[in-house]
């Protein structure tokens, strides 16, 4: 049995079956550099480890590939996320009361948000945080918003934000807001977001 590093799936839009995942993109371990993907394929995991993050180690969620269930496919890697579309909606396990709306830039305020996290396999819940501070010109790059984690239960199971939690999306007044992408190495407890528009 082979561990892997995990990401999550930020979005699925059901009228055009696309999807996205990381908030970041691949990249190379060696030249950080990100990795040409032509094509590649979003699969399902099975979470069988966590390694809680603490200062100077931002820990991870280990997992392994659940079943040879193909949920999509990859056609892009960029540095705002890998790209794709899914062919198998069904395992997703999705329901039409899920659908949410994607905020614009100047609806993001700072104050009380929640993210959508799977830390136990089959189950997504919201965690809360606090968006910190707003770069809402910043469109040079991912990192867009600083949160801090303030749920109890989450720092509790993790110790803030881990690898492995890399494109769970951040919901504030019920609307799709951003994907997390970067630790602050230094403190767990804080992550860079990226903003959705």
């Amino acid at each position: 049995m082979q561990q892997h590093g995990v990401g999550t799936l930020t979005f699925y839009d059901p009228t055009t079956n696309s999807c996205a995942s990381l908030g970041h993109g691949i990249q190379d371990v060696d030249t950080g550099e990100l990795v040409d993907i032509s094509s590649g394929e979003f699969v399902s995991a099975q979470i069988i480890n966590i390694d809680k993050g603490q200062e100077n180690n931002p820990g991870k969620i280990e997992g392994i590939i659940d079943d040879e269930t193909i949920i999509g496919q990859i056609y892009s890697n960029t540095q705002y996320g890998v790209y794709g579309y899914s062919e198998n909606k069904e395992k997703l396990n999705l329901s039409t009361k899920q659908e949410i709306e994607v905020a614009k830039r100047d609806e993001i305020k700072i104050g009380e948000a929640y993210i959508l996290c799977s830390l136990e396999n089959g189950t997504t819940k919201e965690y809360k945080v606090q968006i910190e501070k707003i770069y809402i010109n910043n469109n040079e790059n991912n990192k867009s918003m600083i949160v801090k984690i303030v749920d109890d239960e989450l720092l509790e199971k993790t110790g803030g934000i881990i690898q492995g939690m890399s494109g769970s999306p951040i919901l504030q007044n019920g609307k799709l807001i951003g994907a997390l992408t970067h630790v602050f190495v230094s403190d767990p407890q804080k992550r860079l977001w990226r903003i959705c528009r």
